[in-house]
């Protein structure tokens, strides 16, 4: 696996900040042309901390903050161990308008009016067999203490289910809910928060519940919803070519169970890695790439060299958060 001991060998970590990490919602300035945000931090665990912790007080989802982890016990990480927080991404392809959420990523980005700022949050999506339609829809409705209704298709599967579940500590919707256009879609928050990072709904997209919080607040109703399902992503950032290549299902599976991710290459990689270069195709590193598809880190990686331009400047300084960055605190 790339481990982030081998990037600094590599030098491929040459290219990355470490940052200190920052707790809770996050948003980031955005400059026109911009297609990273964010920063590689680290964090040093305390005796109590699991990788749950850790990916929470980060907003990080668990399956990302794993594979950035290869190695460390979930459960019992043990003190003074240095966890690699990765707070680095790419901005999804497409229009910056309203909500972009990638099943892939399994990660939202919110780009508010005016253009900006950018937000992103980690998400929980769904289990095999229960997919998130992708396409673009709308918020259509928010809910306060939303109560829960299992549609027939869950009551099959879970016969033991109430037919109505009022709001409450037990109900799976969270405290806060936005439905889409696609009905009996939602975003809402959870009562269950190490699922943020795993496949564990119906369809619907869990938020860390200080995440939903912040957002609900925010966005008004009509605010458009594009969901996409991209497992590779390439940008050019600060004139060198990065890809980041995500898991699939399964492999989010894999990493939930403790099992070494099946390695297979995303079928569109190549194509997709080729049509970003586009004529500077030649300066790719292939090898890294396949790599790179291999080892789905959801790391974003630099595949080409820096140029003479660059020569003796920093590597790639991610855009700063907002606001303060304060490390992670202590639990």
């Amino acid at each position: 696996m790339i481990v982030f001991e081998r990037w600094r060998s590599v030098a491929v970590i040459a290219a990355l900040i470490l940052v200190p990490s920052l707790a809770g919602a996050r948003t980031y300035a955005l400059t026109p042309g911009q297609n990273a945000i964010g920063g590689i931090g680290e964090y040093v665990a305390v005796y109590k901390d699991t990788l749950l912790d850790v990916a929470r007080d980060n907003d990080l989802g668990y399956a990302q903050l794993m594979l950035a982890n290869p190695g460390v016990n979930p459960w019992i990480p043990g003190k003074d161990k240095h966890i690699v927080l990765p707070n680095l991404y790419l901005l999804p392809d497409g229009p910056r308008k309203g909500i972009v959420l990638n099943l892939a990523e399994q990660r939202v980005f919110y780009f508010p009016p005016g253009g900006k700022t950018v937000e992103t949050y980690p998400i929980g999506a769904g289990v095999q067999g229960w997919i998130t339609p992708t396409g673009v829809t709308r918020v259509v409705s928010k809910q306060i203490h939303p109560g829960w209704t299992p549609p027939p298709s869950i009551r099959r599967e879970r016969p033991e289910l109430p037919a109505y579940m009022p709001p409450g500590p037990d109900n799976p919707m969270g405290d806060l809910a936005m439905g889409l256009g696609w009905r009996g879609y939602y975003l809402h928050g959870t009562n269950k928060p190490y699922g943020v990072g795993r496949n564990v709904s119906h369809g619907c997209i869990h938020f860390y519940p200080e995440d939903i919080d912040h957002l609900f607040h925010e966005i008004p109703v009509g605010t458009q919803v594009r969901v996409i399902n991209q497992e590779v992503e390439a940008a050019w950032v600060h004139n060198r070519l990065y890809v980041a290549v995500f898991p699939n299902k399964s492999q989010v599976d894999e990493i939930d169970i403790e099992h070494p991710i099946t390695r297979v290459v995303p079928d569109d990689l190549v194509q997709r890695v080729r049509d970003v270069a586009g004529d500077r195709a030649d300066e790719v590193d292939w090898a890294l790439v396949t790599r790179l598809g291999l080892e789905r880190t959801s790391i974003p990686t630099p595949v080409t060299p820096p140029s003479i331009a660059d020569a003796g400047q920093p590597g790639v300084t991610p855009v700063s958060a907002t606001h303060p960055m304060p490390t992670a605190p202590a639990r």
